[in-house]
């Protein structure tokens, strides 16, 4: 049988607030205790100088296994799909690894035809050009029919698109009519799943909260209209600003971040290259305005969570990377006037209330034994999050060169 793991003498961030000192032990997968006297046998980890923290949650990502992977090198262990396929056998797989993070998805989304993100794949690969179908929804039941297939699949929650192209390089794109979007928000709630629009417009951003959006995928890149922050408010919704991508999209480089030895450490060559990009789609976008927008959001009491968009490594998607640049979005909150504690709620305890994540985002017994161990303390200095001491993913601890150590490390087929 394994032994406990005690992590003392450690600063606590247990996902909602600040325990100065204290002792966390891990059990199997599983968090045992906080707060209490080492077991008799326990493995130590002295925590002195660092912070302990619930593993990060990406609420917006696009990813694979390799994502996965680089994404558990930072502390994300848990990453939120925001649209892909994956099989129900492939998710249990990633269920039971230790390597890489942990996978909730919204499975293919709802957009008509030759909508976003269809256009993107004038990009990729050979076989994904000629071989990949996308999947359109045309009309009311055809978007209910469809939201049915992707529950009945396994999606976790429902992603929708209103997207015209004109904040991302697009202009022109065909976008859903109100009665195919208010359909497949309607039969999303009916088959008890969230509804998560992507709206990169004020005026989306207001469609989909008349519509009965859950949730906001993205910041509006654009100046909200007049009583958006207010309609959001009142409906209850949260937003995932991807300050990360809005930046890149606004023509600001990451490279300062790619050049961090942190950082380097821990991405190949193709995604530091990739990182420090910009895509400048939307050169007329200001980060000030974007910052007022969350500072309104907050003030009038709405969710914020930290998310990147982060995808692929292809040129015209600059700026990101797994992992990375969900601690670059929790500096840009900051920058915004989050304060550090606040910023960290929203990759902690804030996306698992609202994804429903009852097993992770806080730091207590029973919990999930996913845990980020970080030089510094980030409650005053929101940068130190990049200075990992260590990471337990379900209890195994990631070591040097992305493997884990002790018994049950992950070893499942790469999907």
């Amino acid at each position: 049988m394994d032994r406990p793991i005690a992590i003392e003498n450690v600063r606590l961030f247990d996902g909602e607030t600040l325990v100065e000192v204290s002792c966390v032990v891990i059990e199997g997968a599983f968090i045992r205790s906080v707060g209490e006297a080492s077991p008799a046998g326990a493995m130590r980890v002295d925590g002195r100088g660092a912070t302990l923290l619930p593993g990060l949650i990406d609420s917006h990502v696009h990813t694979d296994v390799a994502g996965l992977r680089d994404a558990l090198a930072f502390g994300v262990t848990t990453e939120l799909e925001m649209m892909g396929h994956w099989s129900p056998r492939q998710r249990r797989r990633i269920a039971r690894r230790h390597d890489v993070a942990d996978l909730r998805s919204a499975g293919m989304g709802v957009t008509p035809k030759g909508g976003h993100p269809s256009e993107y794949l004038r990009f990729s690969n050979l076989p994904m050009r000629l071989f990949f179908r996308f999947p359109f929804v045309d009309g009311p039941e055809k978007a209910a029919r469809f939201v049915a297939r992707q529950a009945a699949h396994g999606a976790d929650y429902i992603k929708i698109f209103i997207e015209d192209g004109s904040c991302i390089g697009f202009p022109g794109l065909p976008v859903l009519d109100d009665a195919t979007l208010r359909a497949a928000v309607d039969e999303a709630h009916r088959q008890r799943k969230l509804a998560i629009v992507h709206a990169t417009t004020a005026e989306g951003a207001h469609r989909a909260i008349d519509a009965g959006a859950d949730g906001l995928a993205h910041l509006f890149l654009n100046e909200p209209s007049p009583g958006l922050i207010a309609d959001i408010a009142a409906s209850g919704a949260f937003v995932i600003p991807t300050l990360v991508t809005l930046s890149t999209a606004f023509g600001n480089s990451a490279a300062a971040l790619a050049a961090d030895p942190r950082v380097r450490s821990r991405l190949s060559r193709k995604w530091l290259d990739s990182l420090g990009r910009a895509m400048n789609v939307y050169p007329q976008g200001r980060l000030d305005t974007a910052y007022a927008s969350v500072r309104a959001l907050c003030d009038a009491g709405v969710d914020v969570l930290a998310g990147s968009d982060v995808s692929e490594p292809l040129p015209m998607l600059g700026g990101l990377a797994h992992g990375a640049s969900l601690h670059h979005e929790l500096s840009l909150l900051v920058a915004a006037g989050l304060s550090p504690i606040a910023a960290l709620r929203a990759a902690t305890s804030t996306p698992a209330r609202r994804f429903g994540l009852g097993d992770r985002g806080r730091i207590a017994p029973r919990a999930l034994a996913d845990l980020l161990l970080v030089e510094g303390d980030p409650l005053t200095s929101i940068a130190d999050t990049l200075s990992i001491r260590a990471v337990w993913r379900r209890g195994i601890e990631l070591t040097v060169g992305g493997r884990h150590g002790g018994a049950g490390a992950g070893r499942a087929a790469d999907r």
